[in-house]
C-alpha cells in the first residue's frame, strides 16, 4: 500500500492509538503542573511546595480517579499559587460527570481557593477595585474550565447518540431490506406455484393417462417415466417453494441430496446412451457439497446432450483429482436431426461454474474437434479446504445470497442455451 504524502512531499505520520495519545497528554499535563509547582512555590518551599507537588502528580489519576485527582489539587491552590493542576482537575470532573451538585461544589471550591488569600484572616471585606478585578479573575479561571468541560461531554453525548440514530438507522433500512426480500420471495413462490405447479401436474396426469391407455409397452414405459419425473419435479418443486417462504423464520427441512452414488440412476433415467466410469470413485466419499456439484455437474451435461445433441454417444467420468474430485462429461456430435428448440434459461453453465468457484474449484466447458462437447470441473474436497457446506454446495433457490454473474466473466465457448 503506498504511502500517503503531503503537498510539500513529507509523508505522513500513522496516528497513534487512543490509549497512546492519551498517555502521552497526560505525561505533558503532569510535567506541566509539576513546572507551575516548582516555579510558584520553590521561593516558599516547605509544605506549599509538597502540596504543589502532590497536586501536579495527581492529574495522573484523573481519568479513573477525577474526584481524587480535583481533592488532591485543592490545597494546593489555597495555600500555595499554582494554576495549572486545579484547572485541569476542575476541567477532568466537567467533562466526565454528569451530576450537576459534586460539579457545583468543586466550582466553588475552586473560586474560593483561587480569590481568597491564605491564612484566610488576611482577606480584606472591603471592596476595591483590586478586589472587583481579582473577582473577574476568578471567574474567568474557574468558567473557562468548566465551560470547555461541559462542551466536550456534550460533544460526547451528542457523538454516542448520533452514532445510536446511525445504528438505528441501518437496522431499520435491513429490516426494510429484508421485508422487500420477504416479499419478492412470497411473490416467486405464489408464481412457481401457480404457474409451474400447474403445468407440470397437467404433464403427470396426461402421462398417467397415457400410460393406461397406451396400447403397446414402449410407450407405457415412456409414460411412466413421465410421471414418474414429473411428481418428482413437483415435489422438489414443494420444497423450493417452502424454502423460498421461510424468511427469517425456522430452516425447512430439504430433501437429502444427491450424491456420486445417485448418479448411475440419474443416467438411467435420462434414456441415452452414456458410458459410465465411476469404479475410480467406488467406496469413497466426500464432502456433501463435493459430491452434490458432481452430481449437478453431470445432470446439466446429460440434460443438454438430449437438447443440442440427440443420439450423441456420451462418457461420464469421475477420479479422484488430489483430495477433490475430477468430473468429466463428454459427448460425440449428434448422431441425428436436432429436435424442435426448447426454451433456454442461458444458465446452466453459468451456476455449474458458481459452485466450483464457491468450492474453490474450476470448471470448464466447450466443443471438443470431432464436434462434440466436453464439460470438465474441478471440485475440491469442501471440509479439506474449508469452505463453509451450507452456502458451498448449495442449490440456487436454497443459496439465499447468489453470486451474481460469477462465471461469466471466464466464460469459455459455449454452444447456445449451456
Amino acid at each position: 500500500m503506498s504511502t500517503p504524502f503531503k503537498a510539500l512531499g513529507t509523508p505522513l505520520k500513522p496516528a497513534l492509538s487512543t490509549p497512546v495519545k492519551q498517555v502521552l497528554v497526560d505525561a505533558g499535563l503532569v510535567a506541566l503542573a509539576l513546572a507551575d509547582a516548582v516555579f510558584s512555590s520553590a521561593r516558599e518551599g516547605g509544605y506549599p511546595l509538597m502540596l504543589s507537588v502532590v497536586a501536579g502528580l495527581g492529574l495522573a489519576v484523573r481519568r479513573r480517579w477525577p474526584y481524587v485527582a480535583f481533592a488532591l489539587t485543592m490545597p494546593a491552590l489555597w495555600v500555595a499559587y499554582v494554576l495549572v493542576a486545579p484547572v485541569v482537575a476542575l476541567y477532568t470532573v466537567a467533562a466526565r460527570d454528569r451530576a450537576r451538585t459534586p460539579l457545583v461544589v468543586c466550582a466553588v471550591l475552586t473560586a474560593a481557593g483561587y480569590y481568597l488569600p491564605w491564612p484566610i484572616t488576611r482577606f480584606d471585606l472591603r471592596v476595591s477595585s483590586r478586589e472587583l478585578l481579582g473577582l473577574v479573575y476568578t471567574i474567568v479561571y474557574v468558567g473557562a474550565p468548566l465551560g470547555l468541560g461541559l462542551l466536550s461531554r456534550t460533544r460526547r453525548v451528542l457523538a454516542d447518540q448520533l452514532a445510536q440514530l446511525t445504528a438505528g438507522r441501518a437496522r431499520e433500512e435491513h429490516l426494510q431490506a429484508e421485508r422487500a426480500l420477504a416479499d419478492e420471495r412470497a411473490r416467486l413462490a405464489r408464481e412457481m406455484h401457480d404457474v409451474v405447479s400447474h403445468q407440470v401436474s397437467l404433464i403427470a396426469v396426461q402421462a398417467g393417462a397415457l400410460r393406461v391407455t397406451a396400447p403397446d409397452e414402449t410407450t407405457r414405459e415412456t409414460a411412466g417415466t413421465i410421471r414418474e419425473l414429473s411428481v418428482r419435479t413437483l415435489d422438489e418443486l414443494r420444497r423450493m417453494i417452502g424454502v423460498l417462504r421461510a424468511t427469517g423464520g425456522a430452516p425447512v427441512d430439504l430433501a437429502p441430496q444427491p450424491r456420486l452414488t445417485d448418479i448411475p440412476r440419474l443416467v438411467r433415467e435420462s434414456g441415452l446412451d452414456v458410458a459410465v466410469d465411476l469404479s475410480a470413485v467406488a467406496g469413497r466419499s466426500w464432502a456433501e457439497p463435493t459430491e452434490r456439484a458432481a452430481y449437478r455437474t453431470v445432470q446439466e451435461g446429460l440434460t443438454n446432450v438430449g437438447k443440442h445433441a440427440p443420439g450423441a454417444s456420451v462418457s461420464v467420468q469421475a477420479s479422484p483429482h488430489g483430495t477433490g474430485l475430477l468430473v468429466t462429461v463428454r459427448n460425440g456430435p449428434s448422431a441425428g436431426e436436432p429436435p424442435a428448440p426448447l426454451p433456454e434459461s442461458g444458465h446452466g453453465l453459468v451456476g455449474l461454474r458458481e459452485r466450483a468457484e464457491l468450492l474453490g474449484g474450476t470448471l470448464w466447458a466447450g466443443p471438443t474437434p470431432d464436434g462434440g462437447f466436453l464439460i470438465r470441473a474441478v471440485l475440491p474436497d469442501a471440509v479439506v479446504e474449508g469452505v463453509d457446506p451450507a452456502s458451498a454446495g448449495a442449490d440456487p433457490a436454497e443459496r439465499q445470497s447468489a453470486v451474481g454473474g460469477a462465471g461469466a466473466e471466464h466464460r469459455g465457448p459455449e454452444r447456445p442455451g449451456h
